[in-house]
């Protein structure tokens, strides 16, 4: 529990220790380390109903059979889902909004895994058996169907991933999930300047004798 509430405290700026009691997150990450150990000794039902009152009461869906390392801390939290199989990483953070699921009627493991210190941001969907590397960043709304390399960022429907140098950012850097490379209006603007550059240099053609 104490490492919950320092994972608050590190991680929202809003946050106020006469408050914490009142994030849903702290509740939905206590009762899956209790469905947890349940559901993997085998008990029936009671790890379910575990999850679904926990998520009936906070708006945030861990099945039991997800595995979730230390300092894990979903931000606001409403409409969180993570499926059976996820693997999740120390550190990592979750806005509002977040699915990690799976896709198809595949068994086994079919939820994504993310590494250590992922951010994903509100609205993202992570779908299907992908690994999320260490220190990447998902932006908003985005979905990512494939692998994402550790210290990168993901962005757009469907994601494209933009490599941030092989280099961690920096620790003040970790949570921005705002300002994020857009590597669609990247390509645009390329194009607008090729575009500039081939008419600029149709327009100064010397014009042919008749």
């Amino acid at each position: 529990m104490a490492g919950l509430i320092r994972s608050i405290l590190d991680r929202d700026p809003a946050a106020r220790p006469s408050e914490l009691w009142l994030y849903p997150s702290l509740y939905a990450i206590a009762a899956h380390r209790l469905a947890h150990p349940l559901h993997k000794a085998g008990i029936p039902i009671l790890p379910r109903f575990i999850s679904q009152l926990s998520r009936f009461f906070t708006g945030i869906e861990i099945h039991p059979g997800a595995k979730i390392g230390n300092n894990f801390f979903i931000d606001h939290g409403m409409g969180v889902v993570i499926g059976e199989t996820c693997e999740i990483g120390d550190g990592v953070t979750l806005f509002q909004g977040v699915t990690l699921g799976g896709t198809g009627k595949d068994k086994g493991k079919r939820h994504p895994t993310l590494e250590d210190h992922v951010v994903v941001a509100a609205g993202a969907k992570v779908l299907g058996n992908i690994v999320i590397g260490a220190h990447s960043k998902i932006g908003a709304n985005a979905v990512v169907i494939t692998n994402v390399p550790p210290y990168s960022t993901a962005v757009g429907v469907p994601a494209r991933v933009v490599t941030l140098r092989g280099k961690r950012t920096l620790s003040s850097d970790e949570l921005d999930h705002v300002h994020l490379p857009d590597p669609v209006m990247r390509r645009l603007e390329q194009l607008e300047r090729d575009l500039a550059r081939s008419t600029g240099a149709y327009a100064h053609r010397p014009k042919r004798k008749k």
